[in-house]
């Protein structure tokens, strides 16, 4: 591991990749792609569409589209880092997955309610596309910077994601209010992002340094894939506070990722929140993130990585009940927008903060490795399972019992698991993990 912090040219190139990417992260999967989603799918009558011979509920459709998207990212990540770890290669794979996204959110451009084929084959390439570009871009985190700037590095970058996804988000939100056909706007929103994360991307390509690994040639990359996730998973097993943390991390995964994921949805459908509200509440939400990514590198540095997380999650789950409490309110019938206007604020103090603390707290954990791909593959690999598992479990208990309501629930049921294992871990922790 790098014990040297690399030139700020080198870290804010490594940075503007969260600036180039999370337009995809805000604009795709938070606001304008779920509202649009939900539009051209809505029959008028029980919210149902028909894909692939299946009727489904539009929502669910939706929660399983991205979770199969997540599942197969996921499980081609070992192979994946193989090749960057042994070929040397882990810059060129991280453009080769920011390319496919960024052609994805481009294709969204063709997607009506006559397109659903291809919209959802758009949306899976965009998803595949960013969260296969994260374990490259994660794996440079240690290669950059000592462990002693982690967090601060790792905030920065979900500080300049915000920012940017910001910007693009008011251009998409000027474009929809300022068009007379608003579906067009929204796909003119879709084709810029694209266009955003591909551009803004080439000053990561341009300034992250070559991998530090010396290229190996011959031998089976499918095998040593799987091989090398064996030998991760073998070293974290004897690593005790790592191997707790982790079981944390999966639990605490589900819910956070759901919640962020499927928040637009919730106040679109079950609120049924004017799409303009929803967008300026989104923005809301990112600018709270901002100081919570760095309200919470200062906490750590503070009372340490584990304590914070540990109080972080049982904010997420008074979060989760005071959901609960909104669908009981707009289920009565009562105007329950400025509930769903709190929890936002809420959800944006936490937001980011957990997820970079999260990638920070991994990266200072680790072993001394020159294989980061793979450390940060099996890192990724456990997140992207925990989404689909939320995910999925989210959109099938609405689908069931009919109510979006219930899904929450299930979300404070990981988050205490979560909290649990992370206590487990700081019980078994024989090293100060502050900054």
């Amino acid at each position: 591991m790098t014990q040297q912090t690399a030139p700020k040219k080198v870290t804010n190139g490594w940075a503007m990749y969260d600036w180039a990417n999370s337009v995809y992260n805000l604009v795709i999967t938070t606001t304008f792609f779920p509202i649009y989603f939900l539009a051209v799918t809505n029959n008028k009558t029980d919210h149902t569409v028909v894909f692939l011979g299946r009727e489904f509920v539009n929502s669910s459709l939706y929660d399983y589209v991205l979770a199969a998207a997540y599942l197969l990212i996921a499980i081609s990540y070992p192979v994946l880092t193989s090749i960057a770890d042994t070929r040397g290669n882990k810059k060129n794979f991280m453009r080769f997955f920011c390319y496919m996204g960024a052609f994805g959110c481009s294709t969204l451009f063709f997607f009506k309610s006559d397109t659903l084929g291809l919209g959802i084959i758009a949306f899976m390439l965009a998803a595949m596309g960013y969260v296969g570009s994260l374990v490259f871009y994660n794996a440079y985190l240690p290669e950059i910077a000592a462990p002693a700037d982690q967090d601060r590095i790792s905030a920065r970058g979900y500080s300049f994601g915000y920012i940017g996804s910001v910007m693009m988000q008011i251009v998409g939100f000027v474009l929809v209010i300022t068009m007379g056909d608003q579906g067009l706007a929204t796909r003119i929103t879709f084709l810029i992002v694209g266009i955003w994360w591909f551009s803004f991307a080439q000053i990561t390509f341009a300034r992250l340094p070559a991998s530090t690994v010396k290229p190996k040639r011959g031998g089976n990359v499918f095998q040593d894939g799987f091989i090398e996730m064996k030998k991760v998973y073998g070293q974290i097993k004897k690593m005790a506070v790592l191997k707790r943390f982790l079981r944390g991390f999966f639990f605490y995964s589900m819910g956070v990722q759901t919640v962020m994921l499927a928040a637009t949805i919730f106040g679109s459908k079950l609120l049924k929140l004017p799409d303009t509200n929803l967008i300026i509440t989104v923005v809301i939400i990112q600018l709270v993130a901002i100081l919570g990514a760095w309200g919470m590198s200062r906490l750590s540095s503070r009372f340490g990585n584990l304590k914070v997380l540990m109080g972080v999650i049982i904010f997420w789950i008074v979060i989760c009940v005071l959901a609960y409490y909104t669908a009981e309110v707009a289920l009565s019938g009562a105007n329950a927008a400025y509930h769903f206007y709190g929890l936002a604020v809420l959800v944006g103090l936490v937001m980011g903060g957990i997820q970079a603390l999260s990638r920070s707290t991994y990266s200072k954990l680790m072993p001394p490795t020159q294989d980061t791909a793979s450390f940060f593959s099996y890192y990724d690999f456990t997140e992207k399972i925990a989404i689909v598992i939320g995910i999925f479990t989210f959109g099938y208990i609405e689908e069931i019992t009919g109510n979006m309501q219930n899904s929450v629930l299930s979300l404070i049921v990981f988050f205490a698991i979560g909290f649990a294992w992370l206590y487990a871990a700081l019980h078994k922790s024989n090293q100060t993990i502050k900054a």
